[in-house]
């Protein structure tokens, strides 16, 4: 019996549903990075980002390379940097609404409270 297609997806997004992962993800969607490199920049401890990188390498979203002692990560496939693309459209559509939103109340506001005497 075979696993039905939405489960698999609620894993997936379960996979990208740490800050530290889609930070990974989003300095591999620059270039590929050493982990020495990423670092400072998912400011997270080496131990912590050694753990979410091999969440990652399981889920087939990264893939790492071994030159001398340093290992350098890469995304497996541009789709994953197109997802990210995607989520931050969405993110910036709804935060937008709620900026109108939060504009409308506050002149809502204004409007209901009496001048100060």
């Amino acid at each position: 019996m075979s696993t039905p297609l939405y489960q698999l997806k609620a894993e997936f997004f379960k996979t990208l549903g740490h800050p530290a992962r889609i930070r990974v993800l989003e300095l591999l969607s620059e270039r590929e990075h050493a982990v020495a490199e990423m670092l400072p920049k998912v400011g997270v401890e080496p131990a912590h980002l050694s753990q979410q990188l091999a969440v990652l390498r399981r889920a087939n979203l990264v893939a790492s390379r071994k030159e001398g002692s340093t290992v350098h990560y890469s995304l497996t496939s541009p789709h994953i940097s197109e997802l990210l693309g995607v989520a931050r459209e969405i993110l910036s559509g709804v935060l937008a609404g709620q900026a109108e939103l939060l504009v409308g109340l506050q002149a809502d506001r204004s409007e209901a409270e009496p001048p100060p005497a």
